[in-house]
């Protein structure tokens, strides 16, 4: 706990066996209260394993859901156990655990409601081995997305993301995407209700077992990302309604 409050980790996983033994050992048990798994159906031994290693709540998609109907199983259980300080970390290994102190302090604190541990605050994408591609799609998608949404992050796309509970009963989470765009719809539906975002700086790692999706799916994912911004933007002049905003 952190000033009284209770510390959960939810973990999405899909294929993780080979990275999350590492990822859970650095977690720091006296700081989290409880760590959620949500295994998507993986084709390997994710779920085994995080049993074996004892983690609190362990819960298998006999289906795959998708990234963000991954996402929603986790935060709704987070909910379920009473979790005051719910933070999402990816099993693979590519964000690192040690920031978790400083991610949930900010948050228990009172400090920022949403705390995003940013890969492009300093120099950590690129020499964490982040793709040229992905990192100057990354900008300019930051670009547009803050001209849109009124703000002034310096990314919208890390999956290393820290919220209140009073947060994720706010927004309307379960209406979103279940696939990769549900990051950014969270995001705008955070901003829509008017809470603040901080950030951290984060390195990232990219290897051959961390998590990724190809070109093809980026492109899809950068064509939604734009989409949602747009969407946000016409809501807030009274042009359109959109479900995820309700």
């Amino acid at each position: 706990m952190i000033a009284g409050k209770t510390i959960t980790v939810v973990m999405p996983a899909y294929n993780a066996e080979r990275t999350l033994s590492q990822t859970y050992a650095e977690i720091p048990r006296d700081l989290v209260d409880n760590v959620i798994l949500v295994d998507d159906a993986s084709a390997d031994n994710t779920a085994g394993l995080a049993q074996r290693l004892n983690i609190h709540h362990v819960i298998r998609h006999e289906k795959n859901k998708g990234y963000g109907g991954n996402q929603k199983t986790c935060y709704n259980k987070a909910l379920e156990i009473g979790s005051d300080v719910v933070v999402m970390l990816h099993p693979d290994y590519q964000y690192t655990p040690k920031l978790l102190p400083a991610i949930c302090w900010m948050v228990a604190s009172g400090l920022y409601p949403v705390v995003i541990a940013s890969r492009i605050l300093g120099k950590g994408a690129l020499a964490g081995g982040m793709p040229k591609y992905k990192y100057i799609a990354n900008r300019i998608l930051t670009l547009v997305q803050n001209i849109l949404m009124a703000q002034k992050l310096s990314e919208y796309h890390t999956g290393y993301r820290a919220f209140t509970r009073d947060v994720l009963l706010a927004i309307n989470y379960e209406a979103n995407s279940d696939d990769f765009v549900f990051d950014n719809q969270m995001l705008a539906q955070i901003f829509g209700k008017g809470f603040t975002v901080g950030e951290i700086s984060c390195p990232t790692k990219y290897f051959k077992e961390a998590s990724s999706i190809n070109f093809r799916r980026s492109l899809h994912y950068g064509i939604g990302v734009l989409g949602v911004s747009l969407a946000y933007r016409l809501q807030k002049w009274n042009l359109a309604k959109f479900k995820i905003f309700e």
